[in-house]
C-alpha cells in the first residue's frame, strides 16, 4: 500500500452516502483500495494523519475559462455588454504564451480550492493542455469555436482554421495519460455560430467519442433573440442539427422552457450551473430543480475568473443550495447533500468520468481532498455535509490529490513552477495586453 490516511473522517458520496468517523483510506496506485472504520492488515509506505480532518471526493468543476485569470476584476463595475466588450479588446492581444500563464495560476487556484478536474471551454487549448498535463490533475478541455451566421457558406471543416486546430489537439492530447486529459468539441453559443459548424462538430465529436461542451440560454434575451431569428428555440435548433447527438455540457440554462428541458432530458446532456457568476452579472441561477426533474444531470461551475471573481466551488455549492431555497422559500427545498453531489458524482458524469471518479469508493480513482476541520468557523461540526456545503471554503483545503499523488499540500504546489508562471504574467502577459504597442517594443529591446 502506497498511502494510508488514518483517523479521518470520510465523506464518500457512493451510493449509500456513507459517512465514516475515525476511518482509514488505504491507496495504491493510484486507486483506493481500502475504505473502512479498521486499519488495513498490509503496512503503508506512507501514513497521513487524518485526525480533526474531513476527506471528500476531489471537486469537479464543469465549466470555467481557466486563461482569463488575466482579466479577474478587469470588468467588473461594467454592464454585462460593456464587459464582453472590454474582455473582447484584451483577449485580441492574447497569445499562447500569455494563455499557459494565465491557465497555471487557474491550475493552481482549483487545487487550492480542491478541485481535481475541471471542464474548459477556451481558445489556446494546446496551452492548456500542456499546464494540466504537468500539473497532474484532470480535465476536459474544448476549443471555443465560433464562426458567425453569415459565414455559412465560406465553412469548411477539412480547411477551417479553428477546425483544424481542434483535430490536432485532439490527436495529440485526448485520452492522454489513461484519460486524464480528454478533448472535447466545443463552440461558444447558438449565437456565435451557424449550423454547418455544428453539424461537423458533431460528426466529428460522434466517430471520436468526444463531448461537446457550449454556452446555453444564458438570458432570456438571448433565448427570444433565436426564437425570432429562426423560428425555434436555441435547443430545438442544436438538436435538429445533431449535436445532442453527442454527450452535451451546457453551461448557463437559465432561460430554457419546460419543452427545452424535456429535449435535454431525452438526451441526458448536463446542464451546468453557474449561481456564482449569474449572480455577479445580475441574472438569476438556472431553476436547477426542474432540470433534475426533466431527467438533466446538473453539474456545477465557477464559469472564469473574469466573471465569478474566483475559483472557489465550495462557494458555488453554497450559492446552488441557496439560490433553491431562495427561489422555492423554503428552507428545506435543497439539501446541502444534493449540492456536494453536483460538485463530485454529477460532475464525474457530465465530464463522463463516473467510471473512475466523484466518489470515494474502492477500485476507483484516489482523487480527494483533505479538509482542516479544526479551524473556529467549522467547530463544533454537528452535521458534516452540512458544514461542507455551508461553512467550508476553498481556504479550507489542506491537501489535494489526483490518482493517489498531492498536488497541493499546505501552501505548496508540488508539479507546478507557480514563481515562474507570476513571472509570466507580470513581466510579458500584463504587458501584452494592457500596455500601447510602442511600450511593449521597448519592453522587447530592453
Amino acid at each position: 500500500m502506497d498511502t494510508l490516511i488514518s483517523n479521518v473522517t470520510i465523506v464518500t458520496m457512493n451510493e449509500r452516502n456513507d459517512v465514516f468517523f475515525g476511518g482509514y483510506v488505504g491507496i495504491t496506485d493510484g486507486k483506493f483500495v481500502h475504505i473502512a472504520k479498521v486499519p488495513p492488515k498490509e503496512q503503508p509506505a506512507e501514513i497521513i494523519d487524518g485526525t480533526g480532518m474531513v476527506l471528500i471526493p476531489g471537486l469537479i468543476n464543469c465549466h470555467t475559462h481557466l486563461a482569463t485569470t488575466l482579466l479577474r476584476s478587469y470588468c467588473d463595475e461594467l454592464s454585462i455588454t460593456e464587459a464582453l466588450e472590454a474582455q473582447l479588446q484584451k483577449e485580441a492581444r492574447m497569445d499562447s504564451r500569455c494563455a499557459k500563464a494565465a491557465a497555471t495560476l487557474g491550475v493552481a487556484e482549483c487545487l487550492r480550492f480542491g478541485i481535481t478536474s475541471v471542464s474548459d471551454l477556451y481558445y489556446y487549448p494546446n496551452a492548456t493542455a500542456e499546464v494540466i498535463a504537468q500539473s497532474g490533475m484532470k480535465a476536459n478541455i474544448a476549443l471555443s469555436s465560433y464562426r458567425f451566421i453569415d459565414q455559412c457558406e465560406e465553412f469548411d471543416f477539412h480547411t477551417d482554421e479553428q477546425c483544424a486546430e481542434m483535430r490536432r489537439v485532439v490527436e495529440k492530447w485526448h485520452n492522454y495519460d489513461n484519460g486524464r486529459i480528454k478533448i472535447d468539441a466545443g463552440i461558444y453559443a447558438e449565437y456565435t455560430s451557424n449550423y454547418p459548424l455544428w453539424e461537423s462538430l458533431a460528426d466529428y465529436a460522434a466517430e471520436n467519442g468526444l463531448g461537446f461542451q457550449t454556452h446555453l440560454a444564458q438570458s432570456q434575451q438571448e433565448a427570444d433573440s433565436c426564437e425570432e431569428r429562426t423560428g425555434l428555440s436555441q435547443t430545438e435548433l442544436l438538436s435538429c442539427h445533431r449535436v445532442l447527438d453527442v454527450p452535451v455540457t451546457a453551461a448557463g440554462c437559465n432561460a430554457l422552457s419546460d419543452t427545452d428541458r424535456k429535449i435535454l432530458g431525452k438526451h441526458k446532456a448536463s446542464a451546468v450551473v453557474l449561481p456564482m457568476a449569474d449572480a455577479k452579472q445580475g441574472r438569476g441561477c438556472a431553476p436547477i430543480t426542474e432540470c433534475l426533474q426533466a431527467g438533466m444531470n446538473v453539474a456545477l461551475g465557477s464559469d472564469g475568473a473574469i466573471e465569478a471573481g474566483n475559483l472557489d466551488l465550495f462557494e458555488v455549492m453554497r450559492a446552488t443550495a441557496m439560490s433553491v431555497r431562495a427561489a422555492k422559500g423554503q428552507a428545506d427545498a435543497f439539501p446541502a447533500q444534493a449540492a456536494l453531489m453536483m460538485a463530485t458524482v454529477c460532475g464525474a458524469r457530465a465530464q463522463g468520468r463516473a467510471d473512475c471518479c466523484g466518489m470515494i469508493k474502492e477500485g476507483m480513482d484516489a482523487d480527494a481532498v483533505l479538509l482542516d476541520f479544526s479551524a473556529p468557523h467549522l467547530m463544533p461540526c454537528h452535521n458534516v455535509v452540512n458544514a461542507l456545503v455551508f461553512s467550508a471554503k476553498g481556504g479550507d483545503v489542506a491537501m489535494t490529490m489526483v490518482r493517489g499523488k498531492k498536488l497541493y499540500v499546505n501552501g505548496k504546489f508540488p508539479t507546478l513552477d507557480l514563481s515562474e508562471a507570476v513571472k509570466e504574467i507580470t513581466n510579458y502577459a500584463m504587458a501584452k495586453l494592457f500596455e500601447e504597442p510602442s511600450k511593449q517594443s521597448d519592453h522587447a529591446h530592453a
